[in-house]
């Protein structure tokens, strides 16, 4: 009598592995898929490189628009800053002008829009330089680049 724990089967019972392959294929070789046509490769090679394109166009049309941007501010911003500083060489030269007459109140009045309108000047270039640096990342070569540009 055999042991209660070993694995093989008793006498007269038929092995259940049941179409079960263990290195033995008894219907054959299994069927390979069947191949793929060229035309169906080639088309899917075009879909893949059209969508490159696609997307290669959306990224130089939001490079550009960032540039776009850049630009106005920049614009926007430096003109801003000449008008104020060209305004205030003139009211210092006013101002000096002024001062020559025997009164001191118009010298005290042009310190004072003088030093009004170099801080617009001052706040306005600031302002400038930042929209400035939105066309520097804009036209930037390798956008992953995280060191300044030169």
């Amino acid at each position: 009598m055999p042991a209660p724990d070993s694995d093989t089967p008793p006498q007269g019972e038929a092995r259940g592995y049941d179409r079960v392959s263990h290195g033995y294929a008894p219907d054959g070789r299994p069927l390979a898929p069947p191949p793929v046509p060229l035309k169906d490769i080639v088309d899917e090679v075009v879909e893949n490189l059209s969508a490159t394109a696609k997307a290669e166009i959306a990224l130089i049309e939001a490079r550009s628009e960032l540039a776009l941007h850049g630009v106005s501010w920049t614009a926007g911003w430096g003109a801003v800053a000449a008008s104020a500083a060209g305004i205030a060489m003139l009211a210092l030269a006013f101002g000096a002008i002024l001062v020559l007459l025997p009164h001191v109140g118009p010298l005290l009045a042009t310190l004072i829009v003088v030093g009004v309108l170099l801080a617009i000047a001052a706040f306005a270039g600031w302002r400038a330089q930042v929209a400035y640096g939105d066309i520097r990342t804009a036209l930037r070569r390798d956008l992953t680049n995280e060191e300044p540009d030169d």
